[in-house]
């Protein structure tokens, strides 16, 4: 089950790094889908099937969708991958660059060191996932929530016609 995870995290790596560098926004949401499904099959192999199935359906299911109506409202295939070349020169990804590499050192010294304590894999079910969410991290959730509809409705207003 090691390799799967690191397989499946090698694999999340790569389609998160191809998700930011595309310039056509279609594929780049076609490829946070791999990311996705690559980190639902990491927590299966952590144990955590009810995490892996949240992933899949509330991430790759509803967000997706969501990312992908806000690319049909607010503007073509064409333009948008013209205003990203615009927005983002290459020096923009130069400190992002060095924060990955560190956090690539770090783990890459941390694995060498042999740090990272085994850990019995248990399985949480949606009872206990539900009251931790809606009783420690309810502000968390709300914020989240609120955020979520303010991004909505902000793809509305840039989308709508005049």
């Amino acid at each position: 089950m090691t390799q799967v995870f690191y397989v499946a995290s090698a694999l999340a790596v790569v389609a998160a790094f191809l998700t930011v560098t595309r310039s056509n926004a279609l594929h780049a949401v076609l490829y946070l889908v791999l990311a996705l499904f690559a980190l639902a099959i990491d927590f299966l192999a952590l144990g955590a099937p009810f995490i892996a199935a949240l992933e899949i359906i509330v991430y790759a299911g509803a967000i997706v969708v969501v990312i992908l109506f806000v690319i049909m409202m607010v503007a073509g295939a064409a333009v948008s991958g013209e205003q990203e070349r615009r927005w983002l020169p290459p020096r923009a990804w130069v400190v992002p660059s060095l924060l990955a590499g560190a956090l690539a050192v770090l783990t890459i010294g941390s694995l060498a060191a042999g740090g990272g304590q085994a850990v019995a894999p248990t399985t949480i079910g949606p009872r206990e996932v539900g009251a931790v969410l809606f009783t420690t991290y309810l502000i968390g959730v709300e914020l989240a929530s609120v955020l979520l509809l303010a991004g909505l409705v902000g793809a509305y207003y840039l989308g709508a016609r005049d």
